[in-house]
């Protein structure tokens, strides 16, 4: 149940992200790049011996999916960025989200997933708090959900929005990781 959970969680929730010009790319990069860390910890019995996380055999393997994740997603960020030549889409969004939930769930990592894609959960909790606040008391939280279209509408220019995203991620990933020295 928490598979499920986790995965379609994950695929909706970088797919809710996927509203500015490269807003969803770029945490997608972070967390995949935070996750085949893990993975090859994992992936190590003496590593994961040491840091107390769980041995996966053959988890070491997905680095080089992680590794693609990455690549490919910079590629397409180079034609996504402000203003976007290219754009991600429903497939795109969705696909990646399930990558991340499913890499995260193998490595028996969801929790860590849970942290480093904070700003996934973000957005998918202010359109939570939006749909129930409107439906219960019939009044808005937000100017408009996700929380990206809000800041917008307070006036912040998209490149804003999206590159303190990007460092909120930043942070994030990196906190992600230190959980690995507070076992």
């Amino acid at each position: 149940m928490l598979t499920y959970f986790v995965i379609v969680g994950s695929s909706n929730a970088v797919n809710l992200t996927d509203g500015l010009d490269g807003l969803a790319i770029m945490p997608t990069v972070m967390v995949g790049g935070g996750l085949g860390i893990f993975c090859y910890l994992s992936g190590n019995v003496k590593f994961a011996e040491y840091l107390l996380i769980p041995y996966v055999p053959g988890a070491g393997e997905l680095i080089v999916f992680c590794g693609a994740l990455i690549g490919a997603g910079l590629g397409f960020l180079w034609f996504n960025t402000y203003p976007a030549q290219v754009f991600m889409g429903d497939v795109g969004a969705l696909a990646l989200g399930a990558a991340l939930g499913t890499i995260a769930v193998i490595v028996r990592q969801e929790i860590v997933l849970f942290i480093m894609g904070g700003v996934f959960v973000m957005e998918t909790l202010s359109v939570v708090i939006q749909v129930a606040s409107f439906k219960l008391t019939g009044r808005r939280v937000f100017r408009m959900a996700p929380i990206h279209h809000h800041f917008e509408l307070k006036g912040w220019p998209e490149p804003r929005v999206i590159v303190r995203f990007w460092i909120i991620t930043v942070i994030l990933v990196l906190i992600g990781l230190a959980t690995l020295k507070l076992r």
